[in-house]
């Protein structure tokens, strides 16, 4: 009897030893088939780290510079959350100070493969920080480490496991559709009074993200003249389930013909306290059609309780620079996770 017990102990061990195995293996398959994007947030800046199934990796933006390493440190701890030791790409959407000025911590901190950006810097007023930030960024790829792209519209970066189509770069723009795209734009009627800008901004380096059936789009600092470029009359660019706010949330980008027109799911906005978030922005953001939820790396003082997303949805509460980021998590079907490293909370949208 005693033996015989025995042997039923050890075959129900056995079995629960293969049933965690199993379902070991299946988590691990899932992991190694989602996309990991972390928004790390440079209080106001952007960085936005993709890492691909693959394992190979891109980088958007640095963040600024100086401020005692805190972007480079935050990057590369997003890097070793997501499992990377090296960067594979980084695409610099523009030079200013917010978004490429830390390139150079970069570099010193986490080994980088390519640069991409989009050609010479047009803010070129001596002394500025723009051109600051451009000659630093000129050192590093004068080092002869780094391959270097210089990417136009319509133009395919070489990255595995996902694909990224330049939307926007120096100035210019697709000039015609892609997949999903080409309908006419009913948006385009209401009308924007927005100021106009002729900065570094208007030569964003902007780019759509497929991952399987996923659509993620990410225009840089691209001002709202330079989206009715490829969204009126027609939009060239279809539905977009996450919309990477442009500009922080400031006023001169996020026309209703960009953020209506793509029907975004979810919005994603690299906002500071007492930078972007501004309330026509946040409005618009809100009301587009179809959205499901915002997230905002920062709760924006000038939003307010009326203007801003629901407290959940924030990284960065009022009154706090925590370093906070949001994780997004995606799978080639379409579906996709939200974490908020804030308060922990994460919240799920099933593939349509």
């Amino acid at each position: 009897m005693k033996i015989q017990r025995f042997r039923w102990l050890l075959l129900i061990v056995g079995y629960a030893f293969l049933l965690t195995f199993a379902i070991g293996t299946v988590q691990a398959w899932g992991a190694k088939n989602d996309l990991q994007v972390y928004f790390v947030d440079v209080e106001g800046g952007q960085s936005t780290l993709f890492v691909t199934p693959t394992g190979q990796s891109l980088l958007i933006d640095t963040g600024w510079p100086n401020n005692a390493g805190r972007d480079g440190d935050r990057i590369l701890a997003a890097a070793k959350l997501a499992g990377i030791k090296k960067i594979d790409y980084v695409l610099l959407t523009h030079y200013h100070n917010d978004h490429s000025g830390g390139v150079p911590q970069l570099v010193d901190r986490i080994p980088v493969g390519t640069f991409i950006d989009h050609g010479a810097n047009i803010d070129t007023k001596p002394g500025g920080a723009t051109l600051e930030v451009w000659d630093a960024y000129q050192k590093v790829l004068a080092t002869g480490k780094y391959n270097h792209i210089v990417a136009k519209p319509g133009d395919v970066i070489p990255i595995t496991g996902m694909k990224v189509t330049v939307i926007s770069s120096d100035g210019n723009v697709i000039d015609h559709s892609l997949s999903g795209g080409g309908a006419e734009n009913e948006y385009c009627k209401i009308p924007d009074n927005k100021p106009m800008d002729r900065s570094e901004n208007s030569h964003s380096l902007g780019v759509l993200i497929n991952f399987g059936k996923l659509k993620i789009l990410d225009l840089g600092d691209l001002t709202w003249d330079k989206e009715m470029l490829f969204m009126c009359p027609k939009n060239l660019l279809g539905n977009v389930d996450i919309l990477v706010v442009s500009h922080h949330g400031f006023r001169p980008s996020s026309s209703h013909a960009l953020v209506d027109g793509i029907h975004p799911r979810v919005a994603i906005m690299n906002n500071a306290s007492t930078k972007g978030g501004n309330i026509p922005v946040l409005d618009t953001v809100r009301q587009a059609p179809g959205l499901e939820t915002l997230w905002q790396l920062h709760y924006s003082d000038e939003g307010g309780p009326e203007h801003n997303t629901a407290a959940e949805y924030i990284a960065n509460p009022q009154g706090t620079e925590q370093g906070n980021y949001i994780l997004l998590t995606a799978t080639p079907k379409g579906g996709f996770t939200v974490f908020n490293s804030g308060n922990k909370q994460s919240k799920n949208y099933p593939a349509r």
